[in-house]
């Protein structure tokens, strides 16, 4: 029986691990002007689209749990970004929500996605294609956990 499956470059798995390190690399010098790590990131686009979102939906949004979401929350907070409030009608939710100059830095990210687009040697319609496929097999994997 041939070991072909075992090896390391026939694994999607590790394609997918190597890309997304990669990608990450190439965001850092970007995100390093904002004062941000790339989980951070995440968490002010979904709060630059939703305007506050609680803990629980970011998490679901980012694929996080509570217990890596709140120490990044903790930091985005204590860079004045992000302000953390209990929910007055449930006392067990915790409320994100931007504070000014987390609206302000929205201005300073705009053009960080085309920057990667460009540092990523990706046509839009190469992106489009690799997005949506990756997107299909999120949804074919997260499928198996029912």
């Amino acid at each position: 029986m041939s070991d072909e499956h075992l090896k390391l470059d026939n694994m999607l798995c590790f394609a997918l691990y190597a890309c997304s390190r990669e990608m990450t690399r190439l965001y850092r010098p970007l995100l390093d002007d904002l004062g941000l790590t790339y989980p951070q990131y995440l968490t002010m686009l979904v709060l630059w689209e939703e305007g506050e979102a609680t803990v629980k939906h970011l998490g679901e949004r980012m694929y996080l749990d509570s217990g890596t979401l709140t120490p990044l929350l903790k930091r985005l907070e204590q860079s004045g970004l992000v302000t953390r409030e209990r929910s007055r009608t449930d006392e067990r939710v915790v409320v994100i929500g931007l504070t000014d100059a987390g609206r302000d830095l929205k201005a300073q990210a705009q053009d960080i996605p085309k920057k990667l687009m460009c540092k990523s040697n990706l046509q839009m319609d190469e992106f489009n294609h690799l997005k949506n496929e990756f997107e299909s097999l999120l949804k074919r994997m997260q499928a198996l956990k029912d």
